[in-house]
């Protein structure tokens, strides 16, 4: 019975997250990098970079859900808090916009490689049923939140775990998690659209600088929610997390 209440606990969580922004979807506003605004050699080359992280991600998780079907609720859990807080917009640079994006509680839950299945999964959800951000810019976009922020939260992660500060490294990898990503997406706008005067460093300062203002406190406030799900998680979940425990020392 206390097993079944989790797993309703978990599903529960998951299904509301999705109806949530389902059901009261807002006008898009720029969502990521709208559809069509990266000249199209840009958009392919990020499609090409981002492709081989996802399909080693999907085999990553075909795996993890092959072995660990009772992992599946988590799974969906994780993908569901990525698409919530992704979803949150605050307009910001022309032609995109600032978000919490909520990779970090499923990096820190199931590695970087599942987590870019899953954050690309959330981006291809959003262009198609919300008209956020777009297809010919997906690649794009995956590469910065699906795959950059990712590898950057785990990282920050088992670096703190070697220092014994799990609560920590999960507020840390989450909030650094977040800025990578936006990093990124300067970097993706700067070398697309050079400054006339002082070239893609000229832009790359400009956009950053502006997804600064919004991204920071998002960035922060997403660390400390994801560090929230953890408690709640550490309370309802504990037999997934202990299996993920396990099949980490496994690997």
């Amino acid at each position: 019975m206390r097993k079944m209440n989790r797993k309703l606990h978990l599903a529960a969580m998951a299904g509301l997250s999705f109806y949530i922004i389902i059901g009261a979807a807002a006008p898009a506003q720029a969502m990521h990098i709208m559809e069509g605004f990266l000249p199209l050699p840009w958009a392919v080359f990020w499609w090409v970079l981002a492709l081989p992280f996802f399909a080693i991600g999907l085999r990553s998780l075909t795996q993890i859900t092959r072995e660990h079907p009772e992992l599946k609720l988590l799974i969906a859990l994780a993908g569901a808090f990525s698409f919530v807080l992704s979803a949150l917009k605050i307009p910001s640079v022309t032609g995109s916009c600032s978000h919490p994006t909520g990779t970090g509680l499923g990096t820190v839950l199931f590695g970087p490689w599942v987590m870019t299945v899953l954050g690309s999964l959330v981006l291809l959800f959003q262009a198609v049923l919300l008209a956020h951000g777009g297809l010919t810019t997906l690649g794009a976009n995956a590469f910065s939140m699906a795959v950059v922020g990712p590898w950057v939260a785990f990282a920050i992660y088992g670096l703190s775990l070697k220092f014994g500060r799990q609560k920590l490294g999960i507020f840390s990898a989450a909030t650094l998690g977040s800025l990578a990503t936006y990093l990124v997406t300067s970097v993706q706008l700067a070398i697309a659209f050079p400054a006339a005067s002082g070239g893609i460093l000229a832009s790359f300062l400009k956009f950053a600088g502006i997804f600064a203002l919004t991204q920071l406190p998002l960035s922060v406030s997403e660390g400390l929610l994801t560090v929230l799900v953890w408690n709640w998680l550490q309370s309802y979940a504990t037999e997934e997390l202990q299996t993920l425990k396990l099949l980490n020392v496994n690997n």
